[in-house]
C-alpha cells in the first residue's frame, strides 16, 4: 500500500487510510502491520491514553504543573514511533512529551518533570529523543540541522521532528524546513494538523488549502494522512523514512485530526468553539478505531483489552507514587546547563535568589 508523495495537492481532500470507515467495518488485509506489531502498537496507545488520563486527575489534585493533553493524538506518536529504527531520533514539542515512554521510560520520569524534578529531564542520548522545546516551532531547525550532522559523518540516521499546525506560522518552521531541503537532509517534518492553535482554528492560521503545502516551496514531497489511523500514519513514516534514509531528503507528513480536548490543563475550549466537531471527534477517535479493526481480525478479546487498561493503571499509578517520593529540587537547577560560562546577569540572579533564600529560608 503506497502514499501518495505529491510536489503539489491540487484539489483533492483525500486522506491516505488503512483501516477503511471509521468504524473500522471495512477491514482491510494486514498489509502493512503483522498482528503482533498491530497489538503492540495498540498496547502502546492504551499506555500512553492512561497515562493522559490520570495526568489529568493529578493535575486537579494538584499533584503534578501544567500538562499538554494528547488525548486522540495517540496514533501519530506510537505510528511515527513504531516506523523508526531504534537509532533514528524524535524531536518533541510539548504535546509529546511521552514520547521517551514509548521507548521504555517508565511513567515516574515523565511525571516528575511536570513537577519540575531533575528526574524527569532525560538525557536525550540515551532515549534518543530530544528535549521538550516549549517555544513553538524552534525545534524545528535543532531536527534538521541534526540530521544533516549525521549524514555528513556516513550514519543512516533519520530525524523526526513533531510540531503542531500554529507551528506552520512561525519562522523557525520555514527556516528549519528550508534548511533540510536544501542540505537533503534526512528528516521526517510531522505535523499534527489537529485544527486548532490553542484557540485559533487553522481557518485564521493559513490561506493554505492544506498545510501539507507549505512543503512545496522547499521541493519537499508531502502526504496527508488520517491522524486516526495509526496504521497509515506507521506506513507512511516508515515510507517517508526509506526515502530518507536512502537520501531522498526531507519528507512533510500532515497529519490531520480534530483536538477533542482542551489544550492542556487548565484550557477551556467551550470559551472558543462548538462543541459539536469535537463530540463527533471523540466518536471517532484513534483508540476507538485501532480497536475495533483488531477485534474485527479476531485479534483482541475483552479480556486482552482489560488487561492491557489495568496494566498500564497499575503502571502509571506506581510512577506517581515514585515521583513524589523524590527530593524536592534544588531552584539553583535553573541556572546549570545553560551556558559553559555564567553570565553576568545570571550571577546576579543567583545570588538574589541565594539571598532570598538566607532571608526566608529554604527551598
Amino acid at each position: 500500500m503506497k502514499c501518495e508523495w505529491a510536489l503539489r495537492r491540487g484539489d483533492s481532500p483525500e486522506l491516505f487510510r488503512v483501516l477503511g470507515t471509521p468504524d473500522a467495518s471495512n477491514v482491510p488485509h494486514a498489509d502493512v502491520a503483522d498482528d503482533s506489531h498491530a497489538l503492540m502498537m495498540y498496547r502502546q496507545m492504551v499506555a500512553l491514553r492512561v497515562l493522559d488520563e490520570r495526568a489529568l486527575v493529578y493535575h486537579r489534585h494538584g499533584r503534578i504543573g501544567t500538562w499538554a493533553i494528547s488525548w486522540g493524538h495517540e496514533a501519530i506518536h506510537v505510528g511515527v514511533m513504531a516506523a523508526l529504527r531504534d537509532t533514528d531520533w524524535a524531536f518533541p514539542s510539548y504535546r509529546e512529551n511521552k514520547l521517551c515512554l514509548l521507548r521504555g521510560m517508565s511513567p515516574e520520569a515523565i511525571l516528575a518533570g511536570c513537577r519540575g524534578q531533575p528526574e524527569g529531564f532525560w538525557n536525550p542520548h540515551e532515549w534518543r529523543v530530544g528535549s521538550i522545546c516549549i517555544p513553538v516551532a524552534s525545534h524545528v531547525p535543532h531536527a534538521a540541522g541534526f540530521a544533516w550532522g549525521e549524514k555528513l559523518q556516513g550514519r543512516d540516521t533519520v530525524a523526526a521532528v513533531f510540531f503542531g499546525d500554529g507551528a506552520t506560522s512561525e519562522g523557525e518552521f520555514h527556516e528549519g524546513a528550508n534548511f533540510a531541503a536544501v542540505t537533503r537532509a534526512p528528516v521526517l517534518l510531522v505535523c499534527t494538523n489537529n485544527q486548532w492553535a490553542i484557540s485559533t482554528p487553522v481557518s485564521r492560521q493559513t490561506r493554505a488549502m492544506y498545510l501539507a503545502d507549505k512543503a512545496v516551496g522547499y521541493g519537499i514531497p508531502s502526504v496527508r494522512v488520517d491522524g486516526n489511523d495509526v496504521l497509515a500514519v506507521y506506513e507512511a513514516t516508515r515510507q517517508g523514512a526509506e526515502r530518507a534514509r536512502d537520501g531522498g531528503g526531507p519528507v512533510f507528513i500532515e497529519c490531520v485530526i480534530y483536538r477533542a480536548q482542551a489544550h492542556a490543563f487548565p484550557d477551556d475550549p467551550s470559551a472558543y468553539r462548538d462543541d459539536v466537531e469535537a463530540e463527533k471527534a471523540r466518536r471517532e477517535e484513534c483508540l476507538g478505531q485501532m480497536e475495533a479493526y483488531l477485534r474485527a481480525r479476531g485479534l483482541l478479546s475483552d479480556e486482552q483489552a482489560a488487561q492491557y487498561r489495568s496494566e498500564a493503571l497499575a503502571s502509571v499509578a506506581a510512577g506517581i507514587v515514585k515521583a513524589e517520593a523524590l527530593p524536592t529540587a534544588d531552584p539553583e537547577l535553573i541556572f546549570q546547563h545553560v551556558l559553559e560560562e555564567q553570565t553576568p546577569a545570571m550571577r546576579s540572579d543567583m545570588e538574589r535568589l541565594r539571598a532570598v533564600r538566607t532571608r526566608y529560608g529554604s527551598p
